[in-house]
């Protein structure tokens, strides 16, 4: 029995510590006792641990008796955690999805003999996968993903709910936007480009550029098109488009009578009662995985993944933490059982290269409900 210690107790990282806790030692560290006590409360098998996150040096103490870790912090901690990670010469899967380049920290990770599979949740994850393994079957041409956690039920003006921080998921709507189109990578606006796309069980929804794509860029550079978009309700666009155009995300301090004020802090903290989805809220995750090329044959091939997944009420797991979580788990014992032992930094398209990597997750997935239907054309 391995020793194992998830960084974050939120939604996503409380499931993956109840998941490793079926086979392994857990421990689930966050600075929040009230967030561990609800975890504790859900899984008893689970040793719990105050810890302080920007501590660099008391993360490093933390993290040493482990045989590996699970990052599943906040984005604007995720680089400097998987660096010191890294540096403690500990095996990691991360989900914290940060906006530095990962792969920068590929060298620091083989000087030190570690393990550290990046990005590994739904989506970046298991599309990244999905790109890894038929990039070993085709020539492909084409990548497009589709994806996005929607609550089942609508609420005016955003018709949206957040499993994680709305700080993260205004990252997403203000960081610039990156594809690929004839072989060149396209810098535009997030929320660009929305089209409205049909899918089974929900209907109509709106599809909006998204800086998704993030290390395939640098390892399927001969993919001439690539594009990530993010899927919401129809209308959400519009109202994000009004905060941000009137400054409400605004990172600059402005004065208010006088007094200082972030205006993307005071937007966070109201958006956070909004956007926040609670303990046993159903909702949903929707993705669409398309990928085009030529097989050895030269003959034009279409595979399509689509994925429909609901809040578990079995085990109180909202959707967007097992679609992710699972994605993670199943990562952690590829490393735990030595199915994959490659020193360095990888994303998930470097694993799901591997056939029996790619069978490995996918049965995971299934064994848990996660189910991926695929057609080929």
């Amino acid at each position: 029995m391995s020793k194992v210690i998830v960084l974050g107790a939120g939604m996503v990282g409380s499931a993956i510590a109840i998941d490793l806790a079926k086979n392994h030692q857990v421990s689930i560290a966050d600075c929040n006792k009230k967030t561990l006590y609800k975890v504790l409360k859900k899984c008893g098998d689970l040793n719990t641990i105050i810890l302080d996150f920007f501590n660099i040096n008391e993360l490093k103490i933390t993290i040493k008796p482990f045989d590996l870790v699970v990052c599943a912090v906040p984005g604007f901690l995720g680089y400097q955690t998987l660096k010191a990670i890294i540096e403690t010469k500990k095996d990691v899967v991360d989900i914290s999805f940060f906006s530095e380049n990962a792969l920068e920290l590929n060298n620091l990770a083989k000087k030190n003999n570690v393990t550290a599979i990046v990005d590994c949740g739904v989506a970046p994850g298991v599309g990244n996968i999905i790109l890894g393994y038929y990039n070993e079957k085709l020539k492909l041409t084409d990548f497009e993903c589709l994806v996005g956690g929607l609550p089942k039920v609508k609420k005016w003006p955003f018709n949206y709910k957040a499993p994680f921080s709305p700080v993260d998921v205004i990252e997403e709507y203000t960081r610039p936007a990156r594809y690929v189109e004839n072989g060149n990578i396209v810098v535009k606006e997030a929320l660009s480009d929305c089209e409205f796309v049909e899918f089974d069980k929900v209907g109509t929804l709106e599809a909006f550029n998204s800086d998704g794509l993030r290390s395939i860029i640098y390892t399927m550079p001969h993919i001439l098109n690539m594009k990530e978009k993010t899927l919401r309700y129809p209308n959400h666009v519009e109202f994000i488009k009004v905060l941000k155009a009137s400054g409400f995300f605004n990172p600059q301090e402005i004065k208010v009578k006088g007094k200082k004020v972030i205006p993307l802090e005071i937007s966070s903290a109201i958006l956070f009662n909004e956007w926040k989805l609670e303990e046993t809220e159903e909702e949903l995750t929707i993705m669409r995985i398309t990928l085009q090329g030529f097989d050895k044959n030269g003959s034009f091939k279409k595979v399509v993944y689509n994925l429909y997944d609901e809040y578990c009420t079995k085990t109180k797991t909202s959707s967007m933490a097992r679609t992710t979580g699972y994605t993670a788990t199943a990562a952690a014992h590829l490393i735990l059982t030595n199915l994959f032992t490659e020193k360095g930094v990888f994303p998930p398209e470097l694993v799901g290269k591997h056939e029996n990597c790619f069978n490995y997750i996918f049965n995971y997935l299934k064994d848990r409900n996660v189910l991926y239907t695929k057609t080929e054309s």
